[in-house]
């Protein structure tokens, strides 16, 4: 009998079941530094999700031409959009307000500086595009005052601006994710010209609002308890109907506002810009534009939702995702709502937007923009912007002009 070709040290057994034991210690060590490294993302993406962040770069300085008061910048879907903007940076001029686009190529854009920049400015290459436009409310030219809302765990800044001559109603605007108020400013010249006094709140974990014990955002979730309390002080001072106004995740707030609200007999209606109807969607979305793998995202939506990850994901609560899910509450919308949004938003998408649209028509109306990108409406067409809401104000006797008319 011929002996096997294979050579098998002394003492050494191949027999099956060592063979087929070390591929599953194999498979096991591999698949538990899988399941690790996708914990660590998932953690990491959780936590992106609720920490407050500062403004992030996303366009370059190529050139500033101090005698024709242009600025060139790298080209993206936001920096050649027509209208006007904003551009925060940093060196001699840390904003600057932008103009019509005067010169493009395939890689830049030239726009018009509306802020002096001077010969001798230095500016850092690295900045951020933003639809902010105005960041201070004293260039708005209108009367306003510094107040200090009450809310549940500190005083909110607010700025007021009342209107030109008698009336009760009023607007509270909420600003979005990482950002302030001084988002909110470009709305109110539309509200004061219809008669209406307007208030804009900073919340919880926003820069200039009060910290929570966590210093994180709930998405909403507990940051609509400091605008109901500006409901509360503008009830005190004289305001008998209320309209929300919520930019973004401002949007998100106001909708829980509405839906929680012991204020609910004072509010007329809802205005919301680019808004997240359902953060769920959005996550997801922002997840692949990033190319996060999808159990990522599932296990990072999973952890923020549980009581147990919060001291992991730094969220200190569960954030109740269902809850904040309002086109599956649709049904628990009491007051008119108007929805402005793009359909190419490239950050928040307009799905939630037409979703709820279609589950309340008796009580939504949207208006359907493109191009315009996220929360840069106004810029992009202000007078259409203006008219719309002009309109859905005047529609429901929201307007100083027309008293409301009660159904």
């Amino acid at each position: 009998m011929m002996a096997s070709r294979r050579a098998v040290p002394p003492g050494a057994s191949l027999t099956a079941p060592a063979v087929v034991g070390g591929v599953l210690v194999f498979l096991a060590t591999a698949l538990s530094g899988v399941l690790a490294t996708m914990g660590v993302l998932a953690v990491h993406m959780a936590r992106r999700v609720v920490t407050p962040a500062g403004r992030v770069p996303d366009t370059t300085i190529v050139d500033v031409d101090a005698a024709a008061q242009t600025i060139t910048l790298t080209r993206t879907a936001d920096t050649e959009l027509p209208g006007r903007y904003g551009l925060f940076t940093s060196g001699t001029a840390p904003y600057l307000k932008l103009g019509s686009v005067l010169g493009e190529d395939a890689g830049t854009v030239t726009r018009k500086l509306l802020t002096h920049v001077p010969a001798e400015s230095r500016l850092a290459p690295q900045a951020a595009f933003s639809g902010w436009y105005y960041d201070d409310p004293a260039q708005l030219q209108l009367p306003f005052t510094d107040e200090l809302i009450g809310g549940p765990i500190g005083p909110c800044p607010a700025w007021l601006f009342p209107a030109a001559g008698p009336g009760d109603t009023w607007v509270v605007q909420v600003h979005g994710r990482g950002t302030t108020r001084a988002e909110c400013l470009r709305a109110v010249p539309v509200f004061h010209a219809a008669g209406i006094t307007s208030l804009i709140v900073a919340y919880r974990n926003d820069g200039e609002g009060p910290r929570s014990r966590t210093g994180t955002y709930t998405l909403g979730a507990t940051e609509w308890r400091d605008i109901d309390a500006a409901l509360g002080f503008a009830r005190r001072h004289g305001a008998r109907r209320v309209v929300l106004m919520g930019w973004s995740m401002g949007g998100a707030i106001a909708l829980q506002v509405e839906l929680n609200s012991p204020h609910s007999d004072l509010i007329a209606g809802v205005v919301l810009e680019s808004p997240v109807v359902d953060w769920r969607i959005v996550l997801d979305y922002q997840a692949k534009k990033l190319k996060v793998p999808g159990p990522v995202t599932q296990l990072a939506l999973g952890a923020l939702g549980t009581e147990w990850a919060g001291a992991v994901t730094r969220a200190g609560a569960p954030i109740p995702f269902d809850k904040l899910d309002v086109v599956a509450r649709a049904g628990e919308l009491r007051h008119p709502i108007l929805i402005l949004h793009s359909d190419d938003d490239g950050f928040v998408p307009s799905d939630a937007s037409h979703d709820l649209l279609v589950a309340r028509p008796d009580l939504v109306e949207f208006e359907v923009f493109e191009v315009a990108r996220h929360a840069k409406l106004w810029n992009y067409d202000q007078q259409r912007w203006n008219d719309r809401i002009t309109r859905w104000l005047r529609a429901h006797g929201l307007t100083a002009a027309e008293p409301a008319a009660h159904s």
